[in-house]
């Protein structure tokens, strides 16, 4: 019998050991390209992009991405633990490389031979309860940001470049904790800062296609018009009159309302046609909390809002209902607006809101009023990094958004010693009478070890006392905190959580089936 089909896909089968085998391998060898740039001493990587040319970066996920095995089983293996990097860098922006470590040294200590008579349950059991507790020191040990250990954490993650981390502390300082801080390119080789009115929205992509940075996955648009529509837009006959006039001035244009799919596909469309810059994100918030962020946004931007239910006929919409804004950036779960001066009408809206927070007593409805408050008394800091070459420029942006995240991080849940020194004090608390959470003392061990390896100090103890380790540029026992080496909670914690999680569904596992192709296959 021939096939039509010259080419069939056609499944082999791995089985037990050999399958395991196979996959922790392949977990080896990502793990091995990603571990080299952990620590103060962490070394960057040079990688071939999809186009042939060259790239260089310290950035754990960017690196894990770049990896394809030959062998389809190791492939496997590489890519689910990219699942842990890629989960934890969503979640808490940094930590990409530290998941890895841990996952692959989890995974290993798992499959040695003291634990294959132990019931998988039991170990992946163990391994949750040693979790909780882990989580439980951490946060415990959490201390608050002051301002001098601001410039260390943002330091640490711009790989001990002290003039870089100075320059991003300094941005978050002038725009406070319910400011924003963003990255872009300088048009010189200098790095520097500069504050701008703006605002940020819990809303994120409507779709991946708006994106104008694949890579990244964000959508950036340069000195957009803003339409504010409260109802939903039910076709692009409603918008068209904007459209036009975007499309005669060269405006880009961002939408903020809800849209029938086939609006969002015709946008879409002209858009990949490159006839119209355009993003669309849904209105944040619900009921009445919605209303008042949408005529927030309206009042920052200069736009009128827009709303059928209320009268408005969107047929006769004009470009005069439009807001603007200087730059919008949307990624997966905000958008930040930066916008010109808005003048005393905005002091007298924030306190009103302010009024409005010390009589609420629904703590949803306060939460809902204090997030008004930071979108409207915030401000954005940007980060304009510059360098002397594209190569250079593009491994300094993946430390300063490394950095960036790190310090939002430590603002949001705290700090706790850096250099895999609270892991290690976390071990201490694992029963090493149960086989999971033993195996997971082992694991949450290894970024300490990797960061010494990375150091070059071959000889050394594991530090005694809370809080105690090594500062490896001196190769001296400090106390971590007090040394400014520190790391963000939220950043360990869910690197831990990220890659326990992958490594448990592995061990589950004794049979993998990868595709083989087959050329001419015929029978």
């Amino acid at each position: 019998m021939e096939y039509n089909n010259p080419s069939q896909l056609v499944k082999h089968l791995n089985f037990g050991d050999n399958a395991k085998g196979k996959v922790i391998t392949g977990v080896e060898k990502l793990a091995k390209a990603v571990k080299s740039t952990l620590g103060a001493s962490g070394k960057c990587v040079i990688y071939e992009d999809a186009l042939g040319k060259p790239v260089i970066t310290k950035d754990g996920v960017t690196v894990a991405e770049s990896v394809v095995l030959l062998d389809p089983v190791e492939n496997m293996g590489a890519t689910l633990i990219k699942e842990a990097a890629k989960n934890t860098v969503r979640e808490a922006g940094d930590g990409t490389t530290t998941a890895i470590v841990l996952a692959e040294s989890l995974l290993k200590t798992v499959n040695e031979e003291q634990y294959k008579k132990v019931s998988i349950r039991d170990i992946k059991q163990g391994i949750a309860s040693g979790v909780e507790k882990v989580v439980k020191h951490l946060e415990s040990k959490s201390i608050d940001v002051a301002e001098d250990l601001l410039e260390h954490v943002s330091t640490i993650s711009c790989n001990n470049d002290a003039e870089l981390g100075k320059i991003i502390s300094q941005a978050y300082e002038q725009v406070g904790k319910d400011g924003v801080v963003l990255m872009e390119e300088s048009e010189t080789d200098e790095t520097y800062t500069t504050i701008v009115d703006g605002v940020q929205l819990e809303s994120g992509l409507t779709s991946p296609h708006f994106a104008t940075d694949t890579e990244k996955n964000k959508a950036e648009l340069e000195n957009p018009v803003v339409l504010i529509v409260a109802s939903k837009i039910p076709s692009i006959r409603k918008i068209q009159s904007i459209l036009e006039y975007v499309i005669k001035n060269k405006r880009p244009l961002l939408i903020v309302a809800e849209v029938e799919q086939q609006v969002k596909s015709a946008l879409l469309m002209n858009k990949v046609k490159g006839n119209i810059k355009v993003n669309i994100i849904d209105p944040p918030g619900f009921g009445p909390t919605k209303r008042d962020t949408i005529e927030d946004l309206a009042f920052l931007t200069g736009a009128k809002v827009m709303n059928e239910e209320l009268g408005d006929d969107l047929d006769l919409i004009q470009p005069d209902c439009l807001g603007e804004a200087e730059f919008s950036v949307t990624d997966d779960k905000n958008t930040v607006l930066t916008t010109s001066e808005i003048g005393v009408d905005l002091d007298a809206r924030v306190k009103d809101v302010r009024k409005k927070i010390k009589k609420e007593k629904n703590p949803y409805l306060k939460r809902r009023l204090e997030q008004r408050l930071a979108m409207l008394s915030g401000s954005v800091g940007v980060i304009n990094v510059g360098a002397n070459s594209k190569v250079e420029l593009k491994e300094k942006k993946d430390r300063v958004e490394d950095a960036i995240y790190a310090v939002k991080a430590a603002l949001k849940e705290g700090i706790v010693s850096g250099g895999g020194i609270a892991l290690l004090n976390a071990a201490n608390h694992m029963n090493p009478e149960n086989e999971g959470e033993n195996a997971l003392a082992v694991a949450i061990l290894s970024p300490f070890q990797t960061i010494m390896a990375n150091a070059g100090i071959e000889k050394y103890k594991f530090p005694e006392g809370d809080g105690v380790g090594y500062n490896v540029i001196t190769g001296k026992l400090v106390q971590m905190i007090e040394s400014g080496i520190v790391d963000p909670v939220l950043v360990t914690k869910t690197a831990l959580k990220n890659a326990v999680s992958v490594v448990s569904t592995i061990i589950s596992a004794d049979c993998v089936i990868n595709n083989i192709r087959v050329e001419n296959a015929s029978s």
